[in-house]
């Protein structure tokens, strides 16, 4: 049984799981033992929460088929063990995912000072332009003075 949270919890029968010989380095044993380990889970056939299911199938997961299958593989480890164990922990993370309800945003306005500080940048940026063009012209407190 992979507990998800203290109300949540998958039954491993809903979660395939083979074994296959890992890939990179590591001598004969990569070539003779079986370590790495592919998670298969279907989220339209389990036991989760309709709520679950639909957020998950929402995702733009690479981890996540067409079909509706979460395929994960782990070889980090050299033993079968600690790589069926991090597969379960990345699946666990994935549906952990789905559970955050992200917060809803109140629309704010920006405060004076900070409206008073954009304008008092813009007038000097516009100053320091004006310099450039050689002209004599002076930007104070929105009012303009066309110097002789």
């Amino acid at each position: 049984m992979l507990r998800i949270s203290h109300t949540l919890s998958i039954p491993e029968t809903e979660i395939e799981l083979h074994a296959v010989r890992a890939q990179g380095a590591g001598g004969q044993n990569v070539n003779k033992v079986a370590t790495a380990i592919h998670l298969r889970f279907d989220i339209q056939a389990s036991s989760l929460p309709e709520f679950y299911k639909a957020k998950l199938l929402e995702l733009s997961d690479q981890r996540i088929t067409k079909d509706g299958v979460v395929v994960l593989k782990s070889q980090e480890h050299r033993t079968q063990e600690k790589n069926k164990t991090a597969a379960l922990a990345r699946l666990k993370m994935l549906i952990q995912t789905v559970m955050v309800v992200p917060k809803k945003r109140k629309p704010t306005k920006p405060s004076k000072a900070s409206q008073r500080k954009r304008m008092d940048s813009k007038t000097k940026r516009s100053q320091i332009k004006n310099s450039r063009e050689g002209k004599s012209r002076l930007v104070l407190r929105g009012e303009t003075r066309l110097g002789s």
